[in-house]
């Protein structure tokens, strides 16, 4: 998943939520180590001190853990990502609904023009 920022937001909330749903589809599974503060700040070309701050915002709300020997660990705890991973999905039904409203659709005819695309 590339990292796409938008310069008109502050970048640290957009990384946490680029690793946080890597997470929560898998890409990082539960368990597992992720990449050091370097490694991620190289890849998504921004300063460590920045992901230093995205992945303390992950493990502020239970998605990693710091361990002194293994780095930062993904939660095992699947209540905690499931949770997350319904916040996630109401935020993309929310920017469905405001991008629709912005075609001059209502909110009913939204969730009809859904339910006829997928019958």
């Amino acid at each position: 998943m590339p990292w796409k920022l938008d310069n008109n937001r502050p970048i640290w909330p957009q990384l946490s939520q680029h690793l946080a749903r890597q997470i929560i589809t898998g890409v990082y599974p539960p368990g597992s180590r992720l990449p050091s503060v370097r490694e991620l700040a190289a890849e998504a070309g921004v300063n460590p001190n920045t992901m230093q701050r995205a992945l303390a915002q992950l493990e502020q709300e239970g998605l990693a853990k710091a361990d002194r020997t293994a780095g930062r660990l993904v939660t095992q705890d699947i209540g905690v990502l499931e949770a997350i991973r319904m916040r996630e999905a109401k935020t993309v039904i929310q920017d469905y609904f405001e991008a629709m409203a912005s075609l001059g659709y209502t909110r009913e005819r939204a969730v009809s023009l859904l339910k006829e695309e997928f019958q």
